[in-house]
């Protein structure tokens, strides 16, 4: 049975991280403030996670909390990541329902009231997805297609393609990634994990109207890696199938050459017999790494209990 939330006063939530975007910040709240307010029957709570900036990003974003009572700062003690940033966003959201956007308008702002409506309607998460990123480099596009097909091929969980950290999530999905204890953070995956009702709303991706990408390729490398190694055991387990490899061609290699020995072929059993012997020790070596490799990986994982990120100070108006 579908929910019925069309009433007075729907209360939602706004993360947005900001990173070095202090030239970004006034057209920002120019372009989000009479979005939010063309929704009919909401207040909302804008909350800007500031992740170490060493721009003046900071000090625009407190003056809004000042002249807008909506806008709620949270400043970092350094810079710790997007990831990061949308947990802390998400921990201090107090909405209905929480939406997730980037302060370069990349993905587009109007996308926002065509989420609610659907929200309000009973859906539970509304994905924006981009149908066309023409405004990417050609080496980001190809790289971020061979990432969604490795990952839902190895992985446990499904990501859909295209689709990043822009939507809109209830209040009970956003009390369900709460829950999740790993400090090792990768939020698309989290959100893919969780499950719940979901809705896609298609667009086509703007070109950057400030600054430059804050993500190089390394740290989107990084990314992948951290998402690959959350959701997927494959590498480990890899070397247990490479290892057992290792052992069938050493175990078909020693009746090769027994066979060639038997028949006055070669004259050097002895020391092939050696070296047959090292690979299969050796192969037998990587199937023990591999399974203890399994374990180590997961106590690993779980055994840093360090804080997600740190808060330096709070800004409401």
């Amino acid at each position: 049975m579908k929910l019925n939330k069309e009433k007075c006063g729907d209360f939602l939530s706004l993360i947005v991280p900001f990173y070095n975007e202090g030239e970004g910040v006034d057209y920002f709240y120019e372009v989000i403030v009479p979005i939010i307010e063309s929704i009919q029957a909401s207040q909302w709570e804008i909350i800007c996670v500031d992740d170490g900036s060493i721009d003046d990003t900071l000090s625009r974003l407190v003056k809004l909390s000042k002249q807008d009572h909506r806008f709620r700062i949270l400043e970092f003690s350094r810079n710790f990541g997007k990831e990061a940033a949308i947990t802390a966003g998400l921990d201090h959201a107090r909405g209905d329902a929480v939406v997730i956007t980037d302060a370069d308008f990349q993905d587009p702002p109007e996308v926002i009231i065509q989420m609610v409506k659907k929200w309000r309607l009973g859906t539970e998460v509304v994905l924006g997805r981009r149908v066309n990123r023409s405004t990417d480099a050609v080496l980001k596009r190809l790289t971020a297609n061979l990432f969604y097909k490795f990952f839902n091929r190895i992985s446990e969980i499904s990501l859909p393609e295209g689709v990043g950290d822009f939507r809109l999530m209830d209040r009970r999905v956003v009390a369900a990634i709460k829950k999740l204890p790993e400090k090792q953070r990768f939020m698309k995956g989290i959100f893919a994990w969780v499950g719940f009702r979901t809705e896609t709303i298609d667009y086509s991706r703007a070109s950057r109207l400030n600054g430059a990408s804050k993500f190089s390729f390394f740290s989107l490398w990084d990314l992948a890696l951290e998402g690959i190694t959350s959701f997927s055991l494959l590498p480990l387990r890899l070397w247990i199938y490479v290892g057992g490899m290792g052992i069938l061609l050493s175990l078909l290699f020693m009746i090769f050459f027994t066979g060639l020995y038997f028949l006055d072929i070669i004259k050097y059993y002895s020391n092939c017999i050696l070296i047959i012997s090292i690979f299969f020790v050796g192969s037998v070596q990587l199937v023990g790494i591999g399974i203890v490799g399994e374990y180590v990986g997961k106590i690993y994982m779980e055994s840093k209990r360090r804080p997600i990120y740190l808060i330096k100070n709070e800004y409401e108006g």
